[in-house]
C-alpha cells in the first residue's frame, strides 16, 4: 500500500542534537507510521548521515544521498523519490507537534482547492534573544498567528514558509519541471554558506500556476530551533541582503512585465531623507536589503 504522506527532511552537515529532536518528534506522531514514509535526504554532508542516524524505528524510512550541494537539488531529489501524493518538507531544525501529520492529512481532504499549506513556527532559542532582534524574526521563518487564511493570489501573504510546508505531489512535480527548464531557479535557496532564499516561495506560488490555492492553518504547529549565532547582527544583516536579492530574482520569474530602471535624482533624494529618519540599526538593515536588491538588478541586467 502506498503511503498517504511522504515526509522529506533535507539536511547538510546537521547539528545532531537538533536532528535527534526532529526525528523524535516524528517518532511520536499520532498518525500511524503505516500511513507515511520518511525520506532523510543527506545533501553532500561531509560525514554520511546514514553512518550515524538509525531509522530502523520507522517501517517506511529511507536514507538518500544527494551529492549536488544545495537545498533545491535536495528537495528535487525528495520529490523524485517520494511515493505519496502529499509531501511534507521538514527542515533539520523543525520539531513537529505530535498531531502535525494527522492534521495535515485532514486538511488535505477538507481543503481540496489548496495545493500548498503550512502552519505556525514559534521559536525555541538556544539562549534568550536580545530584544532588538524581534523585528527581524520574520527573516528566521518564525510565524505565529491565530486565524486561518488562504488565497490563490501571489503576494497575498498566504504562502507558507518552507518549514513544515505541505505540498501536493502535482504541485511539486510542476515545480520540478519549472526548475529543470530554468536552471536559474536551481540557485534560489541555501547552498553552502549562501543565504539566498525564496525557493520555497517559488514552490508555493506554483500551486497558483495550477489554479490551486495556498493556505496557513493555526492548528498546524512546529517548533523552530534557533541557534545563538543566528541572532548576531552580522548574520541578520547578511540575511537581509540575501532576502533583498532573492525577492527581486523571484519577481523576475513571476512577472513578465517587470522592468528595472535607474533611480531618479528625486527618488534618491526622497530615499536619503527617509533613511535619515531611521535609527542607526534600522538604517543598516534597510541598506543591506537595498544592496541585495541592487545586486539582483545588476545580475538580471547582465544575463
Amino acid at each position: 500500500m502506498l503511503p498517504c504522506i511522504s515526509v522529506i527532511i533535507c539536511t547538510h552537515n546537521p547539528r545532531h542534537d537538533y536532528l535527534d529532536k526532529v526525528l523524535e518528534a516524528l517518532r511520536v506522531q499520532t498518525l500511524s507510521s503505516e500511513l507515511w514514509e520518511l525520506l532523510l535526504i543527506d545533501n553532500a554532508s561531509e560525514k554520511p548521515i546514514n553512518l550515524e542516524i538509525n531509522l530502523d524505528w520507522h517501517p517506511q524510512a529511507r536514507h538518500i544521498r544527494e551529492e549536488e550541494l544545495g537545498l533545491t537539488p535536495a528537495r528535487l531529489r525528495g520529490i523524485k523519490e517520494a511515493r505519496a501524493e502529499l509531501l511534507v518538507f521538514v527542515d533539520d531544525d523543525n520539531v513537529l507537534d505530535s498531531e502535525y501529520l494527522e492534521v495535515t492529512l485532514q486538511i488535505s481532504k477538507s481543503w481540496s482547492m489548496l495545493g500548498v499549506w503550512g502552519g505556525q513556527t514559534p521559536p525555541k532559542f538556544d539562549a534568550p534573544p536580545p530584544d532588538w532582534t524581534k523585528p527581524y524574526w520574520y527573516m528566521l521563518a518564525i510565524y505565529q498567528f491565530d486565524l486561518d487564511r488562504w488565497s490563490n493570489v501571489l503576494y497575498a501573504g498566504t504562502n507558507p514558509c518552507g518549514a513544515g510546508m505541505c505540498v501536493r505531489k502535482i504541485v511539486a512535480k510542476k515545480y520540478a519541471d519549472l526548475v529543470c527548464n530554468d536552471p536559474k531557479r536551481m540557485n534560489m535557496d541555501r547552498k553552502g554558506k549562501s543565504l539566498v532564499s525564496c525557493g520555497d516561495t517559488d514552490l508555493a506560488f506554483t500551486a497558483c500556476d495550477l489554479n490551486l490555492g495556498m493556505g496557513q492553518f493555526a492548528s498546524l504547529k512546529l517548533t523552530h530551533l534557533i541557534p545563538t549565532e543566528r541572532l548576531q547582527e552580522s548574520y541578520l544583516l547578511r540575511l537581509a541582503q540575501a532576502n533583498g536579492y532573492s525577492s527581486v530574482i523571484l519577481r523576475s520569474f513571476r512577472d513578465d512585465t517587470l522592468s528595472f530602471s535607474k533611480q531618479s535624482w528625486r527618488g534618491k533624494l526622497i530615499e536619503y531623507y527617509y533613511t535619515q529618519r531611521m535609527e542607526q540599526r534600522e538604517r543598516r538593515f534597510y541598506q543591506a536589503k537595498k544592496r541585495g536588491e541592487m545586486s539582483a538588478i545588476q545580475d538580471l541586467s547582465n544575463s
